[in-house]
C-alpha cells in the first residue's frame, strides 16, 4: 500500500465528512489534500480540519476538484454525488460513494462512469453491517422453503436529520432477502385494514429518533419461533473507517463498479 495517498472528501462540512477528515488525518496511509462542498455552501473557503474539530490542516473547502487527489470519498447528497461523479469520471479518479437516496438516473450514471473509472458504491460502509448482510443472505437461503412460511420485516432507526427513508441499508437488506427467498412485494409501513399478510411481502419500517447513528433489525417470523438479526452503530466512526478501508482498496483497482464485499473480502 502506498503511503500518503492524496484523499479528497466530498461533503466535508457534513457530519460524516468531518469524521472522514478527522480519521484520515490520523491514518498515515492518507494525506487529506482536498475537501469539497456544493457551490452554494457557506463553508467554502473554510479549513476542513477546523470544521472537523482537529485544527487547521491547510485544506480549504472548495466546490470543484482543483488539487491533485488519488481517491475521493463521497458522503454528501444525491446532487452532490452527481456533481463529484462527473469530475472524477473526467479525470479517472477512483470514487467511493457512501451517499444514499440516489434515484435511478443517478445510479445509471454511476454504472456508466464505472466503465472507465474505479467506483465503489455501498449503502453502508460499516464492517458489522456488511457481515450482517451476509448472515441475512444465509438465513434467507436456509429458510426459503420453511414449511410454515416465513414473514420478513426490516426495521431501521436513524437520527432525526436523515432525509431519506427507508435507509439505503434497509433497502439493501430487502434486496438480499428477496434474491434468496423470492418475495416480490415491498411494503413501506402499514395502516388500516390491510388483510392477512401475504408470504410474498417484505415490510419496511423507518424510525427517526434523536441522534441514532444507525440501527437495523431484520425479523424472520415463523409459526412458533422468530429469528432476528440486529446490527447497531454506536458512532459514525464505524462508517468513516469503513470508507477509508474502501478507499485503500479502490485506489489500486482497474475501472469497474465494486462493493464493500470486494473491499472486505466477504
Amino acid at each position: 500500500m502506498t503511503i500518503g495517498l492524496k484523499l479528497g472528501v466530498n461533503g466535508a462540512a457534513g457530519r460524516m465528512g468531518q469524521r472522514v477528515v478527522a480519521l484520515a488525518v490520523q491514518d498515515t496511509t492518507f494525506r487529506v489534500t482536498a475537501a469539497y462542498e456544493s457551490a452554494a455552501s457557506s463553508r467554502l473557503g473554510q479549513d476542513a480540519g477546523e470544521l472537523a474539530g482537529i485544527g487547521k490542516i491547510e485544506v480549504p473547502v472548495q466546490s470543484t476538484i482543483e488539487r491533485a487527489v488519488d481517491v475521493v470519498i463521497d458522503f454528501s447528497t444525491p446532487e452532490g454525488c452527481s456533481h463529484i461523479l462527473s469530475q472524477c469520471e473526467s479525470r479517472r479518479i477512483p470514487l467511493v460513494i457512501a451517499t444514499t437516496g440516489l434515484n435511478e438516473k443517478q445510479r445509471s450514471d454511476i454504472e456508466s462512469a464505472a466503465q472507465t473509472t474505479p467506483i465503489l458504491m455501498a449503502p453502508s460502509m460499516s464492517l458489522a453491517v456488511n457481515i450482517a448482510m451476509k448472515l441475512v443472505a444465509d438465513a434467507g437461503r436456509a429458510l426459503k422453503d420453511h414449511s410454515s412460511g416465513v414473514d420478513v420485516e426490516v426495521i431501521e432507526r436513524h437520527h432525526r436529520f436523515k432525509e431519506d427513508a427507508p435507509s439505503g441499508t434497509a433497502l439493501k437488506f430487502g434486496e438480499i432477502i428477496a434474491r434468496e427467498m423470492g418475495q416480490t412485494n415491498h411494503i413501506h409501513g402499514r395502516e388500516g385494514r390491510t388483510g392477512q399478510r401475504p408470504r410474498s411481502e417484505i415490510g419496511y419500517h423507518a424510525l427517526r429518533v434523536g441522534d441514532n447513528v444507525g440501527e437495523h433489525t431484520i425479523v424472520f417470523g415463523m409459526l412458533g419461533e422468530t429469528l432476528e438479526v440486529t446490527v447497531r452503530g454506536q458512532s459514525r466512526d464505524s462508517y468513516a473507517l469503513g470508507a477509508l478501508t474502501a478507499a485503500k482498496f479502490l485506489v489500486s483497482q482497474s475501472a469497474g463498479l465494486y462493493t464493500m464485499n470486494d473491499a472486505l473480502g466477504l
